[in-house]
Parts: C-alpha cells; sequence; structure tokens
C-alpha cells in the first residue's frame, strides 16, 4: 500500500474542495445573507488541512495501484462528508449539532437528498445553494472530476476512476485516455445542467430556483430549495421537464456521448438496458395510474396523471423529489414506489440502486436456466449487445445482489435497534442505501426526529450505497491489507 501517495492525493483533493466553498461565498455576498464569513472560515480550515496532509509527502510519485484506488475512494467520500459539514456547524440560523451537520452533508454528496433541516423556504439563500451544489458535486462524483485533473501532477488516474465508477463493468473508458474520458463525462454533465437551468427559468421559476434545482435534477439527488420540493412551484410544466431531465440523468452517460459523437438518437432506442428501463417505468406508470384512478383517489384530480408520471420517475431514478405525500396514496403504491429505487438509475448514470443492467442480467439469466430445464443439453450463452457476457460477469452481479440484500437486512435491523419502528426502518433502509431519501412512517417528511445512532448508521449506508458496498467492504478484509 503506497500511504505516502495516499495521503498526497488525499490532500490535493481535499484543497481543491476547498475551493468550491468559494462559489457559496460569492452567493452569500451577492444576496447580502450574512453567511459570508462562514464560508470563508470553512475555506481555509479545509484547505490549510489539505495542505497540512499534503506538504510533508508532496514528493511521493509511485503510481497507484487497484487497492490504493479503493482506499483514496472511501478516504476522500469520509473525509468530504466531514469538511462538507463545516458551513452547516456554522451557521446560526439552523442550529445543527454535528452529528446533522455530517448528515445533511452526507445526504448531499452522496446525493441521497435526505434531510434533517425543515424551514427551507426561510434559510439563507447562500446555505440553500451550497446544500444543492453538494449534490451537483457527488453527483458526477468528484473523483471521477478529479481524474481529469490528477495526470496533470502526475498521479494516473485510472484506478480511482475503477473504484468510483458504477456497474459491473468498470474498465470500459468513453475515450483511448482516462483523462479525456472524465473531462467528456463533466461536459455531458455541465450541459445537461445548464439546458435543464434553461428549461426551469422559461418554465417559470427564478433564476435562483432553476440553478438549484437544476443541480439536483441532473445529479438525481432530491434536495430542493423549498419544503414542499417540487410541489411548491403547483406547475404542471416544471413537473414535466423535471421528469425529463430525471429519466435523462438515469441513462447511462456513456450513452449519451455515443449519441452525441454519432449524432444518432437510435443508439437510445437500441441499447438493451436503456430499453429495459423505458418499460420498466412505463409499467410502473401504468400501474400507478391505473390503481389511483380504480380506487378514486383525487387527490390533485387535475394533475393525477402527471403527478403520477412525476413520483414514479422520482422514485425509480432515486432521485427522491416529490409533489405530493406518496405516503398517502392507498395501499400498496407508496411501498412499491420505494421498492422501485432497488432496481435504480442505469449504470454509468447519477441514480443510485443497483442498476438496470444487473437487473437485465439477471433476467437474461433466470430466462436461461428456464430454457435449460426443458433443453438440459442445449448450451445457451448470455450477450448483452450483441456480445458474449462472460460467468466472470454473471458471478459478479450474483454476488454484488446477494450481499446488497444482506447488507440492506442488517442496516434495517440495526435501524430498529437504534429506536426506529419496523416499516421506518425498512423504507429508511432502502432510502439510505439506494440514495433514495425519502422513506415511510416516521421518516416520510425529514429525518430530524431520528436519534443519532440512526443517523450515523444511515450515513454508512449513504456511503455503502453510493459506493456500490464492496468498494468500501474490500477495506474490511484481511486480504486487502496483505502485501
Amino acid at each position: 500500500m503506497h500511504f505516502a501517495v495516499i495521503f498526497r492525493i488525499l490532500g490535493i483533493l481535499l484543497m481543491l474542495f476547498s475551493l468550491t466553498h468559494l462559489v457559496p461565498l460569492a452567493v452569500s455576498l451577492i444576496y447580502n445573507d450574512g453567511l459570508h464569513l462562514a464560508f470563508i472560515s470553512s475555506f481555509l480550515l479545509t484547505s490549510i488541512i489539505g495542505a497540512i496532509i499534503w506538504a510533508p509527502v508532496y514528493r511521493a510519485k509511485q503510481d497507484l495501484r487497484t487497492r490504493d484506488g479503493f482506499l483514496i475512494t472511501a478516504l476522500f467520500w469520509l473525509v468530504l462528508g466531514v469538511f462538507g459539514s463545516l458551513p452547516f456547524i456554522m451557521d446560526e440560523n439552523i442550529h445543527l449539532s454535528l452529528t446533522d451537520a455530517v448528515f445533511e452533508s452526507m445526504s448531499g454528496l452522496t446525493t441521497t437528498g435526505a434531510t434533517v433541516i425543515t424551514g427551507l423556504d426561510y434559510l439563507p439563500k447562500s446555505l440553500l445553494f451550497y446544500r444543492q451544489q453538494l449534490q451537483w458535486l457527488g453527483g458526477i462524483g468528484i473523483v471521477v472530476i478529479a481524474v481529469a485533473i490528477l495526470p496533470m501532477l502526475g498521479i494516473g488516474g485510472m484506478q480511482l476512476y475503477r473504484a468510483e465508477t458504477p456497474g459491473p463493468v468498470k474498465d470500459s473508458k468513453l475515450t483511448p485516455r482516462i483523462t479525456e474520458t472524465a473531462k467528456w463525462l463533466f461536459f455531458i454533465y455541465a450541459t445537461l445542467t445548464a439546458i435543464c437551468a434553461l428549461c426551469y427559468w422559461i418554465a417559470g421559476m427564478s433564476v435562483f430556483d432553476a440553478i438549484c434545482h437544476s443541480f439536483s435534477t441532473i445529479a438525481i439527488g432530491g434536495f430542493s430549495t423549498h419544503d414542499a420540493s417540487m410541489g411548491y412551484f403547483q406547475n404542471p410544466v416544471i413537473w414535466l421537464i423535471c421528469s425529463f431531465f430525471m429519466f435523462i440523468s438515469a441513462l447511462n452517460f456513456a450513452l449519451h456521448f455515443y449519441t452525441w459523437r454519432k449524432g444518432q438518437l437510435k443508439q437510445y432506442f437500441t441499447d438493451s438496458e436503456a430499453k429495459f428501463f423505458f418499460f420498466y417505468i412505463l409499467i410502473a406508470i401504468l400501474i400507478t395510474i391505473g390503481y389511483l384512478k380504480y380506487t378514486g383517489f383525487e387527490h390533485s384530480n387535475d394533475h393525477l396523471i402527471i403527478e403520477a408520471i412525476f413520483q414514479v420517475i422520482s422514485m425509480a431514478t432515486t432521485t427522491g423529489f416529490a409533489t405530493t405525500d406518496f405516503s398517502s396514496w392507498p395501499t400498496f403504491l407508496p411501498y412499491m414506489l420505494i421498492y422501485l429505487s432497488f432496481v435504480g438509475g442505469c449504470a454509468g448514470s447519477t441514480g443510485g440502486g443497483m442498476k438496470v443492467i444487473r437487473i437485465v442480467l439477471l433476467a437474461k439469466q433466470a430466462i436461461r436456466e428456464l430454457k435449460q430445464l426443458v433443453h438440459p443439453k442445449a448450451v445457451i450463452p448470455i450477450k448483452l449487445k450483441k456480445q458474449l457476457v462472460s460467468s466472470k460477469v454473471l458471478s459478479a452481479v450474483w454476488s454484488f445482489i446477494a450481499v446488497y440484500m444482506a447488507t440492506s437486512v442488517v442496516l434495517s435491523l440495526s435501524l430498529q435497534m437504534a429506536g426506529l419502528d419496523h416499516e421506518s426502518a425498512n423504507s429508511a433502509t432502502i432510502a439510505m442505501l439506494n440514495n433514495l431519501g425519502p422513506g415511510l412512517g416516521s421518516v416520510s417528511a425529514h429525518y430530524g426526529e431520528v436519534s443519532d445512532a440512526a443517523k450515523w448508521i444511515m450515513c454508512a449506508a449513504m456511503l455503502l450505497g453510493r459506493l456500490e458496498i464492496f468498494t468500501l467492504l474490500v477495506l474490511f478484509t484481511p486480504a486487502f491489507w496483505r502485501q
């Protein structure tokens, strides 16, 4: 393990992260909301500690190995969760404890969208912007952004890219050089954000709300500048715009890249993962609309269909926005919406969950097993995009899903031990592990009333979900630390 290089990179990344505090500082000065000293202090503290970590090992030049990438990624998200909480601690308007501040910071960076704060409509603009910015940075993955910068400093980025990128196949690159890959990912991400903000503004949002909500929409985060979330606007056009961009952001960003490069929209319609994702959401929407009409539920009679479309896409993509209190919807619908987040977005997207590609492979393998029962001697290969899927990938998918479900059981029991009732604990586990945000029961609105012990467990669950479990769990295996 190259600890000198690890600490050098950690120091550099922390100093880079400190620069992000300057943007909400500018917002604070523009709106004169009195929080400029909090952001100046958090900027200085973060940058100084980053420099202290970097200075003793700044000459370390060894190449990164895969294990180093895993450790850097895990350490960086942990450290960012702590240093990202500084503005929340220093803001006298909300009086957050260390636990609550770290929870809010971790929720933002992991794009979970769970919050302990109420009264968002009355908070300073700069703090609201900072929450949204945390989600935007966490959505694309700060480490993925950083790999475009690290090679300029003499540090290779491929191991960080492998450790950070979601999905069962992590070695595929959009371009021959990993630096160019990171740059193109960021370009697509930033372009979608700008277009989304423009659409929100044209539809009636203020400039501030349009920028802030574009951050959390493209990041599939779910934070809002209002307690009522997207329901605050009472504008079906805004809801439809949000639904479209949530769906687009949940698709594989590599698919966006290839579509843009080739100038052919058919890429979206020929990709097996994208097709499955579309039909899966379509079926969920039809079930939701059909059952709401069947039960005569008329919470919002004029916009019932649009609200159903919005809520299904929001939950299925693990965004967590809301136009209404979906937990009050009849019978099984609230649970179905929560369970949709288990599938989540596509691999290589900003969405959480287990990822659509794993479910596709699982379904293909199930179909193969059924055929094998009828034709025991037949050789039935599993293909994806006309390419044979190796047994290694299939084994990894099964292993991931097994560990994912086992982890959710352990977390749910742990939250019940920490004081949550059965419904709240189960839904909170799903919401945290899938980076969804809203739950059911006592956590349907916010997490402010949850015990400190439960909040720390949830922070761990958010990290496990964001780093796809294995990236974090591998650090606890003896084999990882052996030379």
